[in-house]
């Protein structure tokens, strides 16, 4: 999940595509957003566009919006992190779905954590030339926790009970490098799990992939 203004994302996995599955990590998902969230994008896909998945939004005051028929762009911005974020830190192998638990508590633990608080983003910058075409470009690097602490009073969006002290202790607690560092150790030690499963058994954790707006 990718808040489109600040890049913020959460990672997390699913043992099957089903509304039961994904409305649950859902949840669990916007609840590591230490910002309100006052609008969910997804694709047209029948595990988001669901009576669940609504019940869920409204209980907690979220709108709703979907992509657009053939419009691949619309949600560019978090399919591009599959690639970026989840397949450069994850991999490409397939992953037994029994091990879904235990990626999504690496995900809260350490691949979350770094990619908010640790991992820079670029954010273009957009110039319109004479003939109308809009031209971006990427000079401005900033990790989302640090683009989010650049909007105007950015501790108005904040949820109650989180300040921004305390998000700065997770942030610089310690520095990039060392909890990278740390961070490969634990995908590591992760890793080894699935080595011990026969390739007949396995079957396929899944990522999934949708855009917020803050």
């Amino acid at each position: 999940m990718t808040d489109e203004v600040t890049q913020w994302e959460i990672v997390g996995t699913v043992e099957r595509i089903s509304e039961y599955y994904l409305a649950l990590l859902l949840e669990d998902s916007i609840n590591q957003y230490p910002f309100k969230i006052v609008n969910f994008h997804s694709d047209n896909g029948s595990e988001y566009i669901n009576k669940i998945v609504v019940k869920l939004l409204n209980k907690i005051m979220i709108s709703q919006t979907k992509s657009r028929p053939r419009k691949s762009n619309d949600n560019a911005l978090a399919e591009s992190k599959n690639g970026s974020i989840v397949r450069k830190n994850m991999g490409y192998v397939h992953i037994p779905r029994q091990f879904a638990p235990m990626i999504n508590d690496f995900c809260k633990k350490y691949l979350n954590i770094y990619i908010n608080y640790h991992r820079p983003c670029g954010f273009a910058t957009i110039k319109v030339d004479k003939r109308g075409k809009e031209k971006k470009k990427y000079n401005t690097y900033l990790t989302p926790y640090e683009k989010f602490k650049t909007l105007i009073d950015c501790d108005q969006y904040l949820k109650p009970m989180i300040t921004l002290e305390m998000l700065d202790s997770i942030a610089y607690s310690e520095s990039d490098n060392d909890f990278a560092r740390r961070m490969q150790k634990a995908r590591g030690i992760l890793f080894e799990n699935f080595k011990s499963i026969p390739q007949e058994m396995i079957s396929f954790t899944t990522f999934v992939s949708c855009s917020l707006l803050d």
